[in-house]
């Protein structure tokens, strides 16, 4: 097979170069996607492109040979069936006929990598419409995050949220358990992050601004609650959506979150109570519906939280003092 032009339909407009490919070669495999992106084989109108490029209608894009994967009766080699549907109903906080928001558990997969074969973004395809159109994926959540995860439905609706991430429209709040209590109690975090470490071992370090790479980050935290000086609650609002942002940013400030090795976090027990997992839940996520209105979604506790929450005398009842803080 030969270099092909394809260009971007108004459907499409928005979608992310990664999901863009994905989705009109869904035979292509994560590695192959991966290397083809990195080596800078896909072009946008003539020039290198990241994986989280947006496309825009009308825009040429230029697709290397891809083999079995670029044949048009390609068909994706993923588990696709009623069990897979049923989970994900299972863990669907709100759904119409555009939009999904799942519950991600903890240690789940968002998307496919080296080893991992079972993930949302494949159980989605039991999803498919009888034309063949699935879910899309519009954002990403750590293996070991869980929470809110929201879903196109359609390809308006993907173009539509992409957008909105894009534009940082989009608002976020997380939870999070870290040992110790952070001066002050509410706080910006504004630094440069660049990925540190090699492939399945990556992890983001504070940079120098105009470091190769480095991208600004920001976060704003507030402490909900805390144990006396053991342990805190701390609800956070992120600006920017880098990778591992949260984590990295808690390590900067010397609080890294419970049960987050990679960042520093202080292994020794508070309470053999508390659950040796990731402390950081994605709690609640408000955006502008791609058909008007606003999408307003919390996620319940997990049970590695209730169990910390039990064990620190935390209620989940308290109000947040991070809805005030800042959108930029």
């Amino acid at each position: 097979m030969s270099v092909e032009i394809v260009t971007v339909k108004d459907s499409e407009d928005g979608l992310r170069l990664d999901r863009f490919l994905k989705a009109r070669y869904p035979a292509l495999g994560f590695g192959q996607l991966q290397k083809i992106l990195r080596t800078g084989q896909v072009r946008v109108d003539g020039a290198r492109a990241k994986p989280d490029t947006r496309v825009a209608a009308g825009q040429n894009i230029r697709i290397p040979p891809l083999g079995e994967a670029g044949k048009p009766d390609g068909k994706p080699k993923l588990r696709a069936d009623a069990a897979d549907a049923e989970f994900i109903r299972s863990i669907t906080l709100y759904e119409d006929k555009d939009v999904m928001v799942l519950n991600k558990p903890h240690g789940l997969a968002v998307q496919g990598g080296s080893g991992t074969t079972r993930h949302i973004d494949g159980m989605l395809a039991a999803l498919a419409g009888p034309d063949g159109e699935r879910p899309k994926l519009i954002h990403r959540l750590d293996r070991d995050t869980s929470g809110c995860l929201v879903i196109a439905k359609t390809r308006s609706a993907a173009s539509a949220l992409g957008k909105t991430f894009n534009s940082r429209s989009a608002r976020k709040i997380y939870w999070a358990l870290v040992p110790g209590v952070p001066e002050p109690n509410q706080g910006r975090i504004s630094t440069y992050l660049a990925k540190d470490g090699g492939a399945g071992n990556e992890k983001m370090r504070v940079a120098k601004h105009g470091e190769r790479e480095a991208s600004h980050a920001i976060t704003y935290y507030a402490v909900v609650d805390h144990a006396a000086n053991r342990a805190s609650w701390l609800s956070l609002k992120p600006v920017t959506g880098r990778t591992h942002q949260l984590r990295a940013h808690l390590e900067h400030i010397g609080h890294p979150i419970m049960g987050d090795p990679k960042y520093g976090a202080r292994l020794e027990e508070l309470s053999a109570d508390i659950p040796k997992k990731l402390m950081l839940m994605a709690r609640r996520i408000t955006l502008p519906h791609p058909k008007g209105g606003t999408l307003d979604v919390t996620a319940p506790l997990p049970d590695h939280f209730k169990q910390a929450f039990d064990a620190l005398g935390f209620s989940a009842k308290t109000d947040d003092p991070i809805l005030e803080a800042p959108e930029d």
